[in-house]
């Protein structure tokens, strides 16, 4: 199958064009052909009109636009997508990563409250793994690199630290703030900035 029809990389807007998912290219042609969506045609000024599947098969491909080869022509991957029903944001928890931890504590070391750059922070199991402690939500902080090294395998209270807080499961949130453009696609710029804004 075509790569490019795999990648994630087309952004969905609900009915009120608020960004909810990320879909590959075959899904959002899927979508487009049965009338469930629109494909956003946005030209480089930022103008951006919905387009039905029978006139987008036939856009021009332009220089920066991805494409698929068919028998008879070639035709444009959308960037961007309208739902045509859809007008909730769904939400979602995020996903447990060491990226997750990190925007959860804020960048700061949980035993010492420091502002962390990213080569100083690493994560800390609060109960080590060897004693029985989880790799989950509530067992896991963000710590300096040399606090966590001296830690070890201890408790906190027997290396002589104190947790600024308890960790928490984090909230879950609506998707439009989980989304984050990877791909650095401009067209998904209009849709994501405020939410990239109020994030910073």
């Amino acid at each position: 199958m075509n790569e490019v029809l795999t990648k994630s990389n087309v952004l969905v807007l609900n009915r009120h064009w608020q960004a909810i998912d990320v879909k590959t290219p075959i899904e959002a042609f899927s979508m487009i052909a049965a009338g469930n969506a629109t494909a956003l045609d946005i030209d480089p000024g930022g103008d951006m009109r919905p387009v039905t599947w029978d006139e987008w098969i036939k856009l021009p491909v332009r220089e920066q636009d991805s494409s698929i080869g068919t028998v008879s022509r070639a035709i444009r991957v959308p960037s961007v997508l309208v739902l045509a029903r859809y007008d909730k944001v769904p939400k979602r928890r995020p996903k447990f990563c060491a990226k997750a931890i990190w925007e959860r504590d804020g960048g700061v070391c949980q035993y010492t409250g420091r502002k962390l750059r990213p080569h100083e922070g690493n994560i800390d199991h609060i109960v080590p793994i060897s004693r029985g402690g989880g790799t989950n939500w509530e067992n896991c902080v963000l710590a300096d690199r040399r606090v966590n090294s001296r830690k070890g395998n201890k408790l906190p209270e027997e290396a002589g630290l104190k947790l600024m807080r308890r960790p928490t499961v984090p909230p879950e949130l609506p998707m439009t703030h989980l989304i984050r453009n990877t791909h650095k696609i401009r067209d998904w710029e209009p849709f994501l900035a405020h939410v990239n804004a109020a994030a910073s």
